[in-house]
Order: structure tokens, then sequence, then C-alpha cells
């Protein structure tokens, strides 16, 4: 998957597509072994459930979408970041534990990749947190976000069932701007390749703007 082209909130216009191979080749998969490494469930009317932070989500790989339970009903989700970032996931996750030691971007083996264009964007929760560190907790908290002694504030997200994410903030004052840094456990290379570590982290930050794990 690349990063390049998804700019738009979940439920807008965006040019990323979901190539249908990787509905294709999610198919082709043995569900007890996908099940088994991403610690999905199986779902007979639908195919897989799988947690995304605080909310369950339905793989539908027969009809090629992506839903979200809403009560008793499900609702077709238009995200094709998230489609994207599931798929890789279910086809690529491998039966390990996290190892709950915090790794930052630049010491993972593809460290170098996070630069420049590709420097993980978490520029719009620094301006809604930055000097907002109640919000910030209230908005991880409400994702399912744990609470992490580091910085001045963090917290640890369940993005998926064997991938969290550590967000750290770092007030700002007078003297210091604002910061927000995001970690990762060093088991995420073995489920994702540098571009859906990044993808995964946009889709990640933009649920916690929202306060939301799913667009209401």
């Amino acid at each position: 998957m690349s990063p390049k082209g998804y700019r738009s909130a979940p439920g807008e216009p965006s040019p990323l597509k979901v190539p249908p191979s990787h509905w294709e080749d999610l198919a082709l998969l043995d569900p007890e072994d996908v099940c088994r490494r991403s610690r999905a469930e199986p779902d007979s009317d639908y195919g897989y459930r799988l947690s995304f932070l605080n909310r369950e989500i339905l793989v539908d790989y027969g009809n090629r979408r992506l839903l979200a339970k809403k009560g008793d009903a499900a609702e077709t989700l238009d995200d094709p970041l998230l489609a994207l970032i599931v798929l890789v996931y279910l086809q690529n996750a491998v039966d390990v534990e996290p190892e709950n030691r915090m790794t930052a971007a630049k010491e993972l083996r593809e460290g170098h990749f996070f630069t420049g264009v590709h420097s993980l964007d978490v520029a719009g929760l620094i301006e809604k947190f930055g000097r907002d560190p109640k919000g910030f907790a209230a908005a991880a908290e409400s994702l399912g976000g744990i609470r992490e002694p580091h910085a001045d504030m963090s917290y640890r997200l369940p993005a998926l069932p064997r991938v969290p994410l550590y967000y750290l903030l770092w007030e700002g004052d007078e003297d210091f701007e604002p910061n927000i840094t995001v970690c990762f456990d060093r088991t995420i290379e073995q489920h994702f390749a540098a571009d859906a570590i990044w993808g995964l982290v946009k889709r990640v930050s933009y649920a916690l703007a929202a306060g939301s794990a799913i667009p209401d």
C-alpha cells in the first residue's frame, strides 16, 4: 500500500482505492489460520470480526466491504485507508504477542522511511491537544487507550489486536512548543511494512482527533 493520495477523512471522497487483489488474496486463505495469526474471529454472515481501537469491524471479503456494528445492525464503511490496513493485517499478521516495549519510529528497521514527506502526521493532534492534556486524555480513553507513565501524558491505544500504538504528549508552555510523538511495539514490523505503519498511524491519529474510531 502507498500512503500517497490518502488525504481525505473517512467517508469523504478519496483517490485511494483498494486493489481487488487484496480481497481476492484474503478469500484464498485458511480462515482458521487467519484468525490464529491476527486474533480476528470468524463470522458466519460476513467473514471475519476484528477490533479496531474500541470498535468491532466486520470484514465481508465476499462482497469486498468493511462494515461496523451499530446495535443489532451493520453499516458499510466508506473508508479505503482502514480497508487497506485491515486487509494487509489479516494477510500478514503473525502469531506473536506484543513485547510491551516502546520503540521510536527511527529505531525500527525501516526507520529511515519516516522522514520528509513520510514523517508521521501528528500536526493536527498537536494543534488540537498540545495545550489541552485533559482533552487528549478523554479522546484516548474513548478509544480504549490505557495511560502510560511517559512524557507529560501518554496512552497505549489498541489499534489492532496484536498492534498497539503509543501516543506521547509533551505540553506546551511559554518557553516550549507542545509536541506529540508516536511510538510502537517492536513487533509491529512483523505485521506491517513501513508504508502500512504510516497508514495505520494516519488512521489512528484521525480517530484520536475525532474522538471516535468510526465516524458517526
